[in-house]
């Protein structure tokens, strides 16, 4: 049970997971908690396991970073001018210091009385007048609560703060200083001049029997205790960040310290509920003592559901437990973390986050400012980007995606292939089980051109797709058929597929391989077989014949390069896609410099080996995913229909292109409507700016248009004024229609896509594998400021 009955087996067999080149060894003792690191729990920052678990993460929308989320509250207001917030500024600011006066004046009657009211009666005299200090200071105090409950007041009826943000911190830092020092100056003078009776209230404190040299120690502490919150205050105001950025802090909290309760899921009740009370003890002492992090939390509660579907394994898990602690159900390298974290990641949830939603009028109200994350949920729909080079591709979305899938697998929830050229920044070789170079001697592991499949119809459909799958005008059905006449035979004939040199000898019209091989089936008695052969046979040389076109991309691989690659004999460790069964974390290098045609087939011939086996899978409890950090000549029609079906079988895949163009024409548009999530790079084309905005289909939208039509005056005095206020302002005097409506409009066009998008950011939409949809939303991408 220590590696949860799922991944015993050594060889690279389709029914076998693969194994490390060497020894795995003693794991490495993680160099963080949960959320210390880079790219753990966001906003978890030195919070401990029990916290970061504690932590709420309601349900809510299809790419909403859930840890600590709130949703945001109320609706959107009316978006006001910068000149109206300055005029209701201003206004309210008089009007405050209007009635403040009044009241100070004592022009406003009976406002007094409640003091009187609640402070005893031989503190008045009969007029109303303080008779002592304690009346006078009775009085002092409770003007000051007024004048503090009309500041309050009328700054929120003025929008002070809103006005400020506008219009003084917006334009930087030294404004937003340079206002908040201009405001505690102002507050200090109206104290210091006695306009607000700050000083005298409490310099009633200050006793006459004082000495002198305390009386002017008490002083001295009454301007401390007085300015000091002033300072404070304005101080704060500073240094207070933008108003998205305070939002976005605002609804991001992770528990921290929060009280266990009943469901508390680091006391593991539902083991206690199961009889196992030990094994909660243990677990909860590896929690207390620092030695569990989330991803043996995570893979701890993924052994505990397999238990719950097979009570059979109960025993084997709580040995497994008592005897390892956190290092239970272990992943088979014996890895319980990534060597280095890129992105942030939230293991309970299985998101990895990628940015943050613009908080501008793009966004739908309710989304902004909001992060963004990805998970299985809404990558099992696929996902196609779209970026010139540059753009952050690889850094922003393939990197941190492919990173949450190595730290699922190793929890023992997906399996993960990244796909890339030699030198992409996809993480260390030590974060992957298994890293395939095609074309570098120094490989340890092979890549096997067959997929793990036994049948020659299948690997021959495989291989046919991969080779002319996207050349115009071939027929891959006739490919195949040429293909499995030839790979049945040699199969029935030898025990297993055929080499590379091995087939592209079959496949040459002048050679005498399929003559040799003739006679092995005759000489085994194989009639079945040699019909097949015959019937190449008679098809070889003929108008349309498919083999000169195969043996013709064969040769691509049949380079010195490659020699030692892609072999058949068992003497090598290949990798086979259908080892997707298990929970592995798969690099395969392609050798894009040198050898570019060979690196687009090798990339096709993945993409449907990989369609193929997870449809294939018996068990799909596992997330099956395959990312391309360049999927550029990539598509076939076969492939993109395969793509189509992969939600219904718990995997998805992650295309990134440059440009659309590299997708034949015909393609284009069927594989934006195969994928669920679709991604568009600052940098696009309008080009490819348009097939995006098809895809994501127009909106009924709220317009205003305005008139503005001149005023003709009837009057002498109407006219003089108009006269002097156009002198003034040198424009005449206009009154203005607004016309409201509601026009159909596209959600994103081809030239905003184009030109309207800030480097480091994308314009992403999101469906979930529920049929759940995000609307295209404007993405400020991790790293970026």
């Amino acid at each position: 049970m220590n590696t949860d009955g799922a991944y015993e087996g050594q060889s690279l067999r389709a029914d076998h997971v693969p194994r490390p080149a060497g020894p795995p060894g003693v794991p490495p003792k993680p160099t963080h908690a949960p959320g210390a690191g880079v790219g753990a729990g966001h906003g978890t920052a030195g919070a401990p396991l029990a916290d970061w678990a504690r932590t709420p993460r309601p349900k809510a929308e299809p790419g909403v970073w859930r840890f600590g989320y709130r949703p945001r509250e109320g609706a959107e207001a009316e978006p006001a001018s910068d000149r109206s917030l300055l005029s209701g500024a201003v206004i309210s600011f008089l009007a405050c210091v209007l009635l403040w006066s009044l009241l100070d004046n004592g022009y406003i009657p009976y406002a007094t009385v409640p003091v009187r009211l609640f402070t005893p009666r031989d503190w008045w005299e009969l007029g109303g007048n303080a008779v002592d200090g304690r009346g006078r200071a009775a009085l002092q105090a409770y003007m000051l609560l007024l004048t503090v409950a009309l500041v309050v007041w009328f700054s929120r009826l003025g929008s002070w703060g809103l006005a400020f943000d506008r219009l003084v911190a917006a334009r930087g830092l030294r404004a937003r200083v340079v206002g908040a020092a201009l405001g505690a100056l102002f507050v200090i003078l109206l104290i210091w001049t006695n306009t607000l009776t700050v000083l005298d209230l409490f310099g009633h404190l200050i006793l006459d029997s004082m000495s002198l040299g305390m009386r002017t120690v008490a002083s001295y502490v009454v301007y401390v205790v007085v300015c000091v919150p002033v300072i404070v205050f304005f101080a704060r105001l500073a240094r207070r960040p933008a108003t998205s950025d305070r939002s976005i802090a605002g609804r991001e909290r992770p528990a921290v310290g929060l009280a266990a309760t009943p469901d508390d899921p680091v006391a593991f009740n539902e083991l206690r509920g199961a009889g196992l009370g030990e094994v909660a003890d243990r677990l909860g002492g590896e929690i207390g003592a620092g030695r569990m992090n989330d991803v043996d939390y995570a893979r701890i509660r993924r052994a505990w559901e397999s238990v719950r579907v097979d009570p059979s394994r109960a025993r084997a898990f709580a040995d497994a437990v008592r005897n390892n602690g956190a290092g239970a159900c272990v992943h088979p390298s014996g890895a319980r973390d990534l060597p280095v974290r890129a992105a942030r990641h939230d293991l309970l949830t299985r998101q990895v986050l990628l940015g943050t939603v613009e908080d501008g009028e793009r966004n739908p109200w309710a989304r902004r400012g909001t992060a963004l994350a990805l998970d299985p949920e809404v990558l099992g729909t696929s996902l196609v980007a779209v970026g010139p080079s540059g753009s952050g591709k690889t850094r922003h979305l393939v990197r941190p995606v492919v990173e949450a899938l190595a730290l699922q697998a190793l929890a023992g929830q997906a399996a993960v292939v990244a796909v890339g050229s030699a030198g992409a920044r996809l993480g260390p070789d030590s974060a992957y089980d298994i890293v395939v170079r095609i074309g570098d001697p120094e490989s340890v592991h092979d890549l096997d051109l067959y997929g793990g499949a036994t049948d020659p119809d299948e690997a021959a459909g495989l291989l046919a797709e991969a080779f002319v799958g996207d050349v115009p005008g071939a027929e891959v059905r006739r490919a195949a058929t040429a293909l499995a006449q030839l790979l049945g035979p040699f199969h029935t004939a030898h025990g297993r597929f055929p080499s590379v040199p091995e087939l592209r000898d079959l496949l040459d019209p002048a050679g005498d391989a399929v003559d040799a091989l003739r006679r092995e089936l005759e000489a085994a008695g194989q009639p079945a077989m040699l019909r097949e052969l015959d019937a190449r046979s008679r098809q070889r040389g003929a108008p349309g014949d498919p083999a000169p076109a195969l043996a013709d991309r064969l040769a691509l691989l049949d380079r010195p390069a490659f020699h030692g690659f892609f072999d058949t004999s068992g003497q090598s460790r290949p990798f086979s896609v259908r080892a997707m069964e298990h929970p592995i974390r798969v690099r395969v290098d392609l050798p894009e410099r040198g050898h570019a045609g060979a690196s687009r087939m090798l990339a096709r011939l993945l993409l449907a080996q990989f369609n193929a086996s997870v449809a294939a899978r018996t068990d799909r409890s596992l997330f099956a995913f395959l990312a391309f950090d360049d999927a550029s000549h990539t598509l076939t029609p076969e492939t993109v229909r395969g793509v189509q079906r992969l939600r219904s079988a718990n995997a998805g895949v992650l295309l990134t292109l440059r440009t659309l163009d590299d997708v034949p024409d015909g393609l284009r548009t069927p594989l934006l409507g195969a994928v669920g999530c679709r991604m568009a790079f600052s940098g696009v084309t309008t080009w490819d700016g348009k097939r995006f905005a098809e895809a994501w289909g127009t909106e009924w939208v709220e317009t205003r248009d305005v008139t503005h039509r001149t005023v003709f005056a009837d009057q002498p005095l109407t006219r003089a004024i108009h006269a002097f206020r156009k002198l003034v302002t040198g424009k005449a005097v206009t009154t203005d229609a607004v016309t409201v409506r509601q026009v159909e409009r596209e959600r994103w066009s081809a030239s905003d896509l184009a030109h309207a998008v800030p480097p480091d950011h994308a314009v992403l939409s999101l469906t979930s594998v529920r049929g759940e949809r995000a609307a295209p939303l404007l993405v400020r991408l991790a790293g970026s400021s």
